[in-house]
């Protein structure tokens, strides 16, 4: 059996609860199985925090706002900077750990931590660069002022499936623009928050800095972290990933307090393929659109709609990528495509393409589940799928593509904005005044033109429609943890 984490490293992977600048567990004393997806082992006992934990938390960051708020912008700063560079310096470490907990072949593992990283290294950056405002009223007789100060204390609920990256854009500009956390990890994959947490504790140890700015606590039961927290007024903001049903109850539980909330949400990406395309360059980006992280991602292409004059190529072409993928472990060499992180998302991955199946559909290549430990479906492309089907009307959440045709740009922004969703769509095309048309009708948050990803820490992530609210990254990621506060002179 591959041993996805090797003992020099799981020895460093902190297991407790982080409140105020240490590591301790559960008040209950209670713990919880994390394991490996593509073997099904048990990889650590984790502590399982509850309500007295998480208010434990909060009572921490509160105490250490106090102080963290009137330190240096430029201080703040050179924290993040440098819990960049440990990111960096451990980042073959980190890998390991998230392709353990979380299964993705270790290439994708270590361009997570690339990713992540580059979180922390742009809100190091724009730590020193609020903006703020000053000028005389326009009637005259009175100036205007507009500062810039930090919200307050903050929860972060990060998702499972990219756990340094989720956190490191939440956390990153949390601490940037003065505020305290407290980070509710994913119960799958806990441990790499955990790891990433700990190279900030130490980095804020080794400046005098108050530790409790940063408090982890994870939990097998999320109601327990959040229910008590978002009923606390000391709580004033809430940054939350995940799927738009938990986002909506989420978003109730903050209205009493009247919270600041950011919600990225889930997602039904189009990718469309207009008959001028590039084909082969349209193939290449539909894998990597589709299949990072197995298609466990929230800007996972889902729905593959192309112009009917090319869609016999494109499918060929997609169909004999898929065959070319390699199943496996995630930390075994050459391997492309790693687990589904639990049974129950491979049991809804099945149902899904067999009810198309059973409506009419074809599949072309996978459609089922590999003769091998762990939790795994094979990448699959699927043609003539009814468009009233699952496999097109909700989030697939794994690797799966469905192929359906249109026959102009009209019907295919109708395609595209048939759905509650409004995360990101792409587009390949070489029309500049397609490509414009687009940006201006297809209702999503984010629109790659030509290629098959669009995360990058220096512009604004996040959605429309039922996708969310709030953007991640950019100049507006730091704007969610800020109140302008206006001074009439």
């Amino acid at each position: 059996m591959t041993v996805a984490l090797p003992p020099t490293v799981a020895a460093h992977v902190p297991t407790g609860l982080l409140i105020g600048g240490e590591w301790r567990p559960a008040a209950s004393g209670g713990t919880f199985e994390v394991r490996d997806p593509a073997t099904t082992d048990v990889l650590f006992d984790v502590a399982d925090g509850a309500e007295p934990d998480a208010l434990d938390a909060l009572t921490a960051a509160e105490e250490a706002f106090d102080e963290w708020r009137t330190v240096a912008p430029r201080e703040r700063a050179e924290l993040l900077r440098a819990v960049f560079e440990a990111i960096t310096a451990h980042g073959e470490d980190i890998a390991a750990v998230i392709t353990a907990e979380g299964g993705k072949p270790l290439a994708e593992s270590r361009a997570e931590v690339a990713y992540g990283a580059d979180y922390v290294r742009w809100f190091s950056e724009q730590a020193v660069r609020f903006d703020g405002l000053a000028r005389r009223a326009p009637a005259g007789g009175s100036h205007q002022l507009v500062l810039r100060r930090p919200v307050g204390p903050a929860l972060l609920i990060a998702p499972w499936n990219f756990p340094l990256a989720m956190m490191a854009r939440k956390i990153a500009p949390a601490l940037a623009a003065g505020c305290t956390a407290v980070v509710k990890p994913a119960q799958l994959t806990p441990l790499t928050t955990s790891f990433v947490a700990e190279l900030f504790r130490e980095q804020l140890a080794a400046r005098g800095l108050p530790t409790g700015v940063l408090n982890v606590v994870p939990s097998s039961s999320a109601r327990s972290i959040s229910g008590p927290l978002l009923a606390d007024p000391r709580l004033r903001k809430l940054s939350f990933t995940g799927s738009t049903e938990v986002g909506a109850a989420l978003l109730k539980a903050s209205a009493d307090q009247i919270l600041r909330t950011s919600m990225e949400l889930g997602g039904n990406a189009p990718f469309l393929v207009f008959e001028d395309a590039d084909v082969e360059a349209a193939v290449q980006g539909a894998v990597a659109a589709k299949m990072r992280n197995s298609g466990q991602t929230c800007v996972a292409a889902n729905r593959f709609l192309v112009h009917e004059s090319v869609v016999a190529d494109f499918t060929a072409g997609l169909t004999e990528a898929f065959r070319d993928l390699v199943v496996g472990h995630g930390a075994e060499p050459g391997v492309t495509v790693g687990p589904l992180i639990e049974p129950s998302a491979v049991d809804r991955v099945e149902q899904v393409v067999d009810e198309a199946v059973d409506a009419g559909a074809r599949v072309l290549v996978g459609g089922d589940r590999p003769r091998r430990p762990g939790y795994f479906y094979s990448p699959t492309v699927v043609d003539r799928v009814d468009p009233g089907t699952r496999l097109v009307s909700e989030e697939i959440f794994g690797p799966v593509a469905p192929v359906t045709t249109f026959a102009d740009e009209d019907e295919a922004v109708t395609m595209a904005n048939g759905t509650p969703f409004g995360l990101v769509a792409y587009a390949y095309t070489r029309d500049v005044g397609r490509v414009m048309r687009l940006a201006e009708r297809v209702e999503t948050g984010m629109l790659g033109v030509n290629r098959g990803m669009v995360s990058d820490a220096s512009a604004p992530f996040g959605g429309v429609k039922a996708s969310g609210l709030g953007r991640e990254g950019g100049e507006a990621g730091l704007d969610e943890y800020l109140d302008p506060v206006y001074v009439a002179l």
